[in-house]
């Protein structure tokens, strides 16, 4: 059965390829002005060089300078820069910080303390002023 399948798939394929195979066409060239095509070849002129900024003086290492300084730019800093920022830890420690309230909560619960204490910091350690030295200011809260 396999090799009945693949005689199949071989002749259809034979013919397929028999379909886009190139077809001759034969093009009658005329050419009505001889002159055009019968001129000796001329000196090529050099162009004039426009320095990139690197040297005033010598193009090759001008071009050199270009390159170099576009192959640092681009390959160095925007390449491995971008690598090196899109796989830098955690700048905001949002990770951190996420971790520790699990890790707090989960030693508030086992010690039957409420999960949050509405004295974060002890009272009896915040000083505040008294009325006296507050006087006439405005409080906002």
């Amino acid at each position: 059965m396999a090799a009945l399948f693949r005689m199949n798939c071989v002749h259809g394929l034979r013919r397929g390829l028999a379909l886009a195979a190139r077809k001759d066409t034969t093009c009658r060239r005329i050419t009505t002005t001889t002159s055009r095509y019968d001129k000796e070849e001329t000196q090529l002129v050099k162009k004039k060089w426009v320095s990139y900024g690197y040297s005033d003086e010598d193009e090759a290492e001008d071009v050199h300078s270009l390159h170099q300084t576009m192959f640092i730019t681009v390959t160095i800093c925007f390449v491995f820069g971008a690598a090196v920022v899109a796989y830098f830890p955690d700048m905001t420690q949002v990770d951190w910080a996420q971790r520790e309230a699990y890790l707090q909560l989960r030693h508030r619960e086992e010690h039957g303390l409420p999960l949050i204490d509405p004295n974060v910091v002890d009272p009896s350690k915040i000083k505040l002023p008294s009325d006296e030295e507050l006087g006439d200011m405005d409080i906002i809260i």
